[in-house]
């Protein structure tokens, strides 16, 4: 059976740093509209800002659902299992709130957060805070055994070829034209 807790207490920093991944799962208010959930990593793009408030560096990618739901209805949930050791998920359910590479906050969080990069600095699109209200662990029962074998550098291999290929300025041109909208058609990266 689950437990609630009142806050990210020292233990839940402890179990978060040592998780491989997490994961990010977000809804359009839409009914017919798509439910997105993508898995993030290294464990250190993301970061416990205080006792109810996570943030994780979003890198582009091949779409930017969590960033326009985010931007439509704020609902956001992260959440992490235990891949090894005792079972166990914790999930972070809050409002999240979307800050772009441009905002003047995103350096200041950045600073911060002093996350672990998932790719290439060009490649940091934004910083997703999460304002958790709610947090909530279960048995974890139903999730594999799987060791760890390492990071995969392809996001970092292929953005730096974009990057060659296109120069900086096409690189931003072509990220900003693929995560403009949602598969919805919600607007994303564009105003």
């Amino acid at each position: 059976m689950g437990k609630l807790f009142d806050r990210i207490d020292d233990h839940h920093r402890a179990w978060i740093a040592r998780q491989s991944m997490f994961f990010v799962a977000t809804a359009p208010l839409a009914a017919d509209g798509h439910v997105n959930v993508s898995p993030k990593g290294p464990i250190g793009s993301l970061a416990v800002l205080d006792d109810h408030t996570v943030a994780y560096l979003d890198v582009n990618g091949s779409g930017a659902e969590t960033i326009a739901h985010v931007r439509e209805n704020g609902r956001i949930v992260v959440m992490l299992c235990a891949f090894d050791g005792p079972p166990r998920i914790l999930r972070l359910h809050g409002r999240g709130e979307v800050v772009l590479s441009g905002d003047p906050r995103f350096e200041e969080l950045l600073a911060r957060a002093d996350f672990a990069d998932a790719s290439i600095e060009e490649a940091r699109r934004s910083i997703v805070v999460v304002h958790v209200t709610r947090i909530a662990d279960s048995c974890g029962y139903g999730v594999p055994l799987m060791s760890f074998e390492g990071l995969r550098e392809h996001h970092a291999r292929s953005s730096a070829k974009k990057v060659r290929v296109k120069g900086l300025e096409g690189y931003r041109a072509f990220q900003r034209e693929r995560g403009a909208r949602s598969l919805d058609g919600l607007p994303a990266l564009m105003d």
